[in-house]
């Protein structure tokens, strides 16, 4: 059976127990309350009786039956008592409701009442088991001079109790109908919600709910109407840097994938977007769930990019060298080829002349970077760089007070991503100007290493210098895509600073300490 069925079973079983259960005890109490109310009516005609002179006057007459009975029965039917007895101290009755007892013994206790108490008690007589009361009657020294008992039998009791019987099993029945119709809706409400599934079904989709979303290699984070995320895996704890345990709340993601009621659809819409943090490169996917035209929630899938987009950035580097190196051939086929037309035609000086002259050139680019820069990596790089530029129209330099030796504490690999990255924004920008140029200044002292990138582009506000260190964008329209925010996290890791410049020229600057801060 379903979950909402076996509920429905359980609350109408359970309902039922304590609804029978209740009436009982309502049944119980309207008997207590019942002789409670009867011991409270015999002794007060009793003891009304027994104080009355008339009754001590007919006591002392030479017939005290004459006197007493008429008195009594119109009391009796009154009140609606089952029996009112007069009798004298030696238990002989001077009254009854059945004449034929008049004048044989009381079968009560008296005891107490010759004591001078007045008490109740649960009798059978000659009438049944009765509720009956007695008490003394005193002359007027105070005397003892006869008994008056009331009582009202078990079976008047049970026939009051009777009438109220209806009563209470309708009120039983009424709140079982009741707490019946409140456990039908409360089971469709939970059929509902539990799709008509058994208990083994919803436990099976648990585990395996649990062990899909433990054992997944993408992070998870789903957000529904509140700020505290209903599901986060541990993939999605490990690749945020979020505890092992414990509730995420929106404010534990980063602010560029928190997702904001407000937002339209297609602004709460991510599709494969890069995103930087001070410790990887995630790609993100953000979707909006909607039920009935509603939103209710927004699911957030995560994937690491860090290791693929530091060998991207290794490849980079290595196409770049490769470029370079094309370059330097078809430079150099070019001058060879010139070299020997000069001397096919006879021209030996001039052929001599032209060949110096470039070699000359290009060794003194090479001797002044290697005199700069001491680290060859960062000189072949440079290098290679400046001919890539000048394929493409820009004048790409490296300032005369360039001045840097091992370039720590950044490591090899570190440096060539960049500057590496910093120089082909800069060419990308500086493209779309007429004058291109770019000026690349790297300078170390012993507390900090300073690089600076200048180029003939706009340069960037501090709106979008922002937007571009704190989070990838790839978009070259606005200015640097996700290498500027590689940069911010590898400067952030050094504890170093990223800066933008406008004037004189548009530039950014990164100054990284030797020690980290």
């Amino acid at each position: 059976m379903s979950v909402a069925r076996q509920v429905l079973i359980l609350q109408l079983v359970v309902l039922a127990v304590v609804v029978a259960a209740g009436t009982v005890l309502a049944v119980l109490d309207a008997r207590r309350d019942s002789d409670d109310a009867t011991r409270q009516e015999v002794v007060g005609v009793a003891v009304s009786l027994a104080a009355a002179p008339s009754t001590a006057a007919a006591l002392r007459a030479p017939d005290p039956t004459s006197l007493l009975q008429p008195r009594t029965e119109r009391i009796r039917l009154e009140t609606g008592l089952d029996f009112i007895v007069v009798m004298a101290p030696d238990r002989t009755r001077f009254t009854h409701a059945n004449t034929d007892q008049i004048g044989k013994q009381f079968s009560g206790n008296i005891d107490r009442a010759l004591a001078g108490e007045t008490f109740t008690e649960t009798y059978t007589g000659t009438l049944g088991p009765s509720i009956r009361s007695v008490t003394p009657v005193y002359d007027d020294d105070g005397t003892i001079i006869g008994l008056v008992s009331a009582g009202v039998t078990r079976a008047q009791i049970g026939e009051q109790v009777a009438h109220g019987l209806p009563a209470i099993l309708g009120v039983a029945l009424i709140g079982l109908a009741l707490a019946a119709i409140g456990s039908v809706l409360l089971s469709r409400r939970l059929r509902r919600q539990t799709l008509g599934m058994a208990p083994a079904e919803l436990r099976t989709m648990y585990e395996h709910h649990d062990a899909v979303l433990h054992s997944i290699r993408e992070g998870l984070v789903v957000f529904g109407s509140s700020d505290n995320a209903d599901v986060v895996n541990d993939e999605a704890r490990r690749l945020l840097d979020l505890p092992s345990s414990g509730v995420v709340t929106l404010a534990d993601l980063p602010e560029s994938m928190r997702p904001s009621s407000e937002s339209t659809r297609s602004e709460l819409t991510l599709r494969d977007e890069m995103h930087v943090t001070p410790s990887r490169v995630l790609v993100v996917n953000r979707h909006p769930v909607e039920w009935e035209g509603r939103r209710i929630g927004t699911v957030l899938t995560i994937r690491d990019h860090t290791e693929l987009q530091s060998v991207m950035g290794e490849l980079d580097s290595v196409r770049g060298f490769a470029e370079s190196l094309r370059s330097q051939a078809h430079e150099s086929a070019n001058r060879l080829h010139t070299v020997i037309t000069m001397v096919e035609l006879g021209r030996y000086d001039e052929a001599v002349q032209f060949a110096t002259a470039e070699l000359q050139l290009s060794q003194h680019l090479i001797d002044r970077l290697l005199a700069s820069v001491h680290e060859p990596a960062i000189a072949a790089l440079l290098l290679g760089k400046v001919g890539q530029a000048a394929e493409r129209g820009v004048e790409l330099t490296v300032s005369e007070d360039t001045a840097a030796d091992s370039l720590a504490p950044l490591t090899t690999h570190e440096a060539v991503t960049l500057i590496g990255n910093l120089v082909d924004n800069a060419v990308d920008v500086a493209l779309q100007t007429d004058d291109a140029w770019v000026e690349v200044t790297v300078q170390q002292d012993t507390s900090r290493l300073v690089v600076r990138v200048a180029d003939s582009g706009p340069g960037m506000s501090a709106v979008e210098f922002e937007r571009a260190t704190g989070r990838g964008y790839s978009t070259k329209d606005s200015h640097h895509g996700l290498g500027l925010a590689l940069i911010s996290q590898l400067v952030a890791r050094h504890g170093g600073e990223i800066a933008t410049e406008r004037q004189p020229c548009a530039a950014i600057v990164v100054t990284i300490p030797s020690e980290r801060r």
